[in-house]
């Protein structure tokens, strides 16, 4: 046993991670608690018998083995409360000591690897190269196309799951097929930095030089780019780029738009992928810090990277609504008030009038949840004399969860 594991009748026993949902399930008649961890820290396919959810209750982080003897039956006694914690600890479920020299070194390890290994394959598309191939082209015929432009600056694209969001995505991808750039410089929703707790802090733009290692070919990183990028900004805040990468460890919000340009393009290109965490900031304080960080690094793209060989992919997807996304009434309720914003945010992006679309997510502090915001937010100030045309808009309905996700693209020439 590793001498951090938690040891100790008289110490609060670490409370369960914040980070870990605890999930009601059935499994052949038995009610379990399984437990879902995001971040792939804990033990897989984890899972309690329900009865464990009273002394779970008791591990708040302020109640010893002492303590929790006292709500104990005569039949149990400390050292079995003791190796009950233990036993949750060493399966990285406790926020302890050992849990976090464990995920320190898991993302350190994550960080010192030069490939990124695929976090969706298999989920929502096949992972053998041929049959991916033909799942692409079955939706390209199956899908409206969009007449191919001649040159484009950007395209704002979905990152949704595949099976469910495939008609934006053609419409989408089909517009650039015949474009030849040799760099892509990739501005994508960041999911998951909120659990990195400070980690973060003040850093919006996180880069990685990492060659993404996909179903349908390999992606490589721009690393002279990126590292020219990190001489230039790591030293001073108002640019707000972090080059730890662990946030795109499992993130979904490149890989899925990579593979539509791996296969539509035959050409090589080599990316500079950056994730963008949230601009929530901008809603109290529109002239704040983070506001004059969006101006450093959206005049850093301008000026470095506006050239006819870079193109930009912005992924981001639309409104998140309905009951699984904390609204109080169904999706179905929502839909003509979401399609009515949807249409004001993309009408907006597409005539790359910043002030208005700030205004439209704002007023009411983003009401719909639109992750997309930041990285096409982003892009525009970079370029303010782009505009762009609207391909498409569709809305997943789910509806066995009262729940549902709109997503859209745009094409900036």
């Amino acid at each position: 046993m590793s001498d951090k594991i938690f040891n100790s009748y008289s110490n609060p026993i670490p409370s369960i991670r914040y980070d870990i949902q605890r999930i009601s399930i059935e499994e052949n008649g038995q009610p379990l608690i399984y437990f879902y961890d995001q971040l792939g820290y804990a033990t897989s396919d984890f899972a309690l018998p329900a009865d464990a959810e009273p002394i779970l209750s008791l591990m708040d982080g302020t109640r010893s083995v002492n303590d929790i003897i006292k709500f104990s039956s005569d039949e149990v006694n400390k050292d079995q409360i003791l190796e009950y914690a233990q036993f949750l600890d060493g399966h990285r479920l406790l926020d302890s000591p050992f849990f976090h020299d464990f995920s320190d070194e898991f993302e350190a390890e994550y960080e010192q690897q030069s490939i990124h290994t695929s976090s969706t394959a298999g989920s929502s598309y096949p992972t053998n190269p041929k049959e991916l191939k033909e799942f692409f082209n079955q939706a390209f015929t199956s899908h409206e196309q969009s007449e191919p432009v001649a040159s484009a600056k950007g395209l704002y694209t979905p990152h949704i799951d595949l099976r469910v969001g495939m008609e934006t995505y053609v419409k989408a991808f089909s517009a650039i097929k015949n474009l030849t750039p040799k760099k892509v410089f990739v501005l994508a929703t960041s999911h998951y930095t909120g659990l990195y707790g400070d980690f973060y802090d003040n850093k919006r733009f996180i880069f990685s030089s990492k060659d993404f290692d996909l179903t349908n070919g390999t992606v490589k990183s721009d690393k002279n780019a990126i590292s020219l990028i990190k001489e230039q900004t790591v030293h001073d805040e108002i640019f707000g780029t972090s080059f730890h990468d662990r946030a795109h460890r499992i993130e979904n919000s490149i890989e899925l738009p990579l593979l539509f340009l791996n296969h539509i393009w035959k050409q090589d290109v080599e990316i500079i992928p950056v994730v963008i965490s949230g601009f929530d900031e901008l809603f109290y304080a529109k002239d704040g810090f983070l506001a004059h960080q969006i101006e450093a690094f959206s005049y850093l793209l301008s000026q470095q990277f506006n050239d006819d060989d870079t193109f930009f992919l912005i992924s981001g997807d639309l409104a998140h609504f309905g009951k699984k996304f904390g609204d109080s009434e169904p999706a179905s309720k929502l839909m003509d008030d979401v399609r009515t914003f949807d249409d004001s945010f993309m009408q907006a992006a597409s005539l790359n009038d910043t002030n208005k679309l700030l205004r439209i997510i704002g007023d009411d502090y983003d009401p719909f949840r639109i992750c997309g915001f930041p990285p096409i937010y982003t892009f525009l100030n970079a370029f303010p004399d782009l505009t762009g045309k609207i391909l498409h808009h569709q809305i997943w309905d789910e509806k066995e969860r009262e729940s549902a996700v709109s997503i859209g693209s745009v094409i900036f020439t």
